[in-house]
């Protein structure tokens, strides 16, 4: 394999921006094959060199796949300052600083999660031209109706510069409903719902292009994706 700069090497395992890596260098975290280096510029060779961070090895080799049950009350980045974050859930075995979750879901927000080390997967799963779906339940405080689903389905202003795209809304009761996007924007479920006079009080994601979540899967647990599942994602 080419070599490559280290700082390179680090940024594209999510360990950071380049700016936020080479401070990561300049404290003696990162080691290759066992030396400390603080070099951003050093080169190294992604196949046969052993690059650490924190003690802990760096594969640029294998891609790794969880599904995460995301309960409230954490949030969806790689660190935080102050909150626990979705990978502090993942068990010591499944552990590894080039992980990341795919997307965000809001601090009060459970379900369906994301979590890899595929760059590649992540940005076709978020890219705006592609249009994926993702699934969720909604509970809210008010009244759902038929004109509520007409219009989801036609489009809604909530402030941005376009219409949302159309969505589908399925009434489960009076104040439940399943709906689908295909776009992510920022709060855009509680958005869209305020806009027809409604306030989201529960949302959970159910699922994500092919990927549903495992209703076995316990609260705040995670299992890795089958290669059914992996090979499903991968044609989204």
């Amino acid at each position: 394999m080419k070599s490559i700069r280290l700082d390179k090497f680090l940024a594209d395992s999510q360990l950071g921006t380049r700016s936020e890596v080479k401070q990561l260098l300049k404290k003696g975290l990162v080691s290759v094959n066992g030396e400390i280096i603080r070099k951003p510029e050093f080169k190294i060779d992604p196949a046969a060199d052993r690059v650490c961070f924190d003690g802990k090895e760096i594969s640029s080799q294998q891609e790794v796949y969880y599904m995460l049950n995301k309960p409230a009350g954490v949030v969806s980045a790689t660190r935080d300052n102050h909150e626990r974050t979705v990978l502090d859930l993942l068990p010591s075995q499944y552990q590894r600083p080039d992980l990341f979750p795919v997307g965000r879901l809001d601090k009060d927000t459970t379900g369906l999660l994301l979590i890899t080390n595929d760059g590649a997967l992540s940005h076709r799963l978020l890219a705006p031209r592609r249009h994926v779906d993702k699934t969720y339940f909604v509970r809210v405080n008010g009244r759902i109706t038929e004109d509520t689903v007409t219009a989801f389905r036609q489009g809604l202003d909530i402030g941005d510069d376009k219409i949302t795209l159309p969505a589908d809304l399925k009434l489960l009761d009076e104040d439940q409903a399943l709906v689908t996007i295909r776009e992510g924007r920022f709060h855009q479920i509680k958005r869209m719902f305020h806009a027809v006079g409604c306030e989201v009080i529960g949302l959970k994601r159910l699922s994500m292009g092919s990927l549903t979540l495992d209703e076995n899967l316990p609260e705040g647990s995670c299992r890795e994706l089958t290669a059914e599942e992996i090979a499903l994602l991968r044609q989204n």
